[in-house]
């Protein structure tokens, strides 16, 4: 029988699922790194984790029997892809189970920035009412600029469709996708010269760590607003807020911080940086939330379930 580990808590429907075909699924939520090193997964065919643990090279050559991982979610910066590639691990990922959420949460966010929702909600609860501080600016009047159009990218577009904004889409490695969900299709240099708005839905990567800085921001010719559900690594949190302050950002709304531990269940750290940006007035921020719905905890596992099956069947 298929030994599978699921090493963080995902939906039932994938253990449901994977064990009415047959498979031995068992709890291994609490197990350690140290504990797989040493053999604890060595007969296992299939593990499933969120982001908790971070599969390299050596975890693998711990788990000579592995032939798939699932990874709740999109994200797949912490699995070591080219040796898993080289070994013939195929992995699995759920992107298109929160892509709804994320394209919904990025929507929120970037109303509260552009109507001022949240500030206007702390300054009636202090008593005030000053209506003219809080005027805010009009979507639909915007350029919206998406860097990303894989599935989170094109969710946020889609959402976007309701609201008649002009949108341009710039991805490095897609083309040919002009017209989907109204937007188009634009090289960088053009959404430096006209975005209003820029969202981004890029992976962690090498390429995109840290691509978020002074020079990045400086190369935009209108000041903007930033939006980032995607990874806080990629973004420099030191030059958004210097950006901020100078007037180049009119606004940033984050989900993600570059001071998640790699589990994403919290921040490794709080330095001062961290202080700065809790107490911009221009900022909106939420705990790694975007994909994080009702709905989308069991969507990723049904997605998985879906991928999963075919292959455990075509590869007994």
């Amino acid at each position: 029988m298929k030994r599978i580990a699921f090493l963080d808590t995902v939906h039932a429907v994938l253990w449901d699922r994977l064990t009415q075909a047959g498979c031995a699924c068992e709890h291994a939520e609490n197990l350690t790194r140290e504990e797989i090193l040493t053999g604890a997964l060595a007969d296992h065919v299939g593990i499933v984790l969120r982001s908790r643990l971070t599969l390299d090279a050596a975890i693998m050559d711990a788990m000579p029997r592995l032939k798939w991982i699932a990874r709740s979610g999109a994200g797949l910066d912490n699995i070591d892809i080219e040796t898993a590639e080289i070994r013939g691990i195929h992995v699995f990922s759920s992107p298109e189970g929160n892509a709804t959420a994320v394209g919904e949460h990025a929507i929120g966010q970037l109303l509260m920035l552009l109507h001022q929702l949240a500030e206007a909600d702390r300054h009636v609860r202090s008593g005030g009412w000053d209506r003219e501080a809080h005027r805010g600016i009009e979507l639909e009047a915007r350029t919206v600029g998406i860097i990303g159009f894989g599935n989170m990218g094109q969710s946020f577009a889609k959402r976007l469709m309701g609201f008649g904004c002009r949108v341009l889409v710039y991805d490095k490695y897609l083309s040919k996708f002009n017209g989907q969900y109204g937007v188009q299709e634009v090289d960088m240099k053009r959404l430096n010269n006209e975005a209003d708005i820029i969202s981004l839905h890029v992976p962690l990567t090498s390429e995109t760590q840290g691509m978020v800085n002074d020079q990045w921001i400086s190369q935009f010719k209108k000041t903007f607003h930033l939006v980032n559900t995607a990874r806080g690594e990629i973004v420099d949190t030191g030059a958004v807020l210097d950006a901020l302050d100078r007037g180049q950002l009119l606004g940033a709304a984050l989900d993600v911080l570059e001071f998640e531990k790699r589990s994403l269940e919290g921040l490794a750290q709080r330095p001062v940086l961290l202080d700065r940006l809790l107490k911009h007035p221009r900022t909106i921020l939420s705990p790694h939330v975007a994909g994080w719905t009702t709905e989308s905890y069991f969507k990723l596992s049904n997605v998985l379930a879906d991928k999963i099956l075919p292959f455990t069947k075509k590869n007994p």
